[in-house]
């Protein structure tokens, strides 16, 4: 799944939950811890695969580790809340 793609699903799904506020919010406040929390995640994997889809769970890292992708997400979420 291409890195665009994933964001649009992930905007959407947030959206549609009506959360698009406090998710751009929480996103906006944590942007600094981030790259930690990515880095927390592949640590977390191989538990949070028995759970979640291991797609899902790298795609996120990804989306967490890179800045742009980050920045993405919120500019998505604030595109599609208007």
């Amino acid at each position: 799944m291409t890195h665009n793609l994933f964001i649009e699903q992930l905007a959407e799904k947030i959206t549609t939950s009506g959360l698009t506020m406090p998710a751009v919010l929480l996103l906006e406040a944590h942007k600094p811890l981030a790259f930690l929390v990515s880095q927390m995640l592949l640590v977390a994997q191989p538990s949070l695969n028995l759970f979640i889809s291991p797609t899902f769970t790298q795609n996120l890292t990804n989306l967490l580790a890179e800045d742009e992708q980050l920045e993405q997400l919120i500019t998505t979420l604030e595109r599609m809340d208007k």
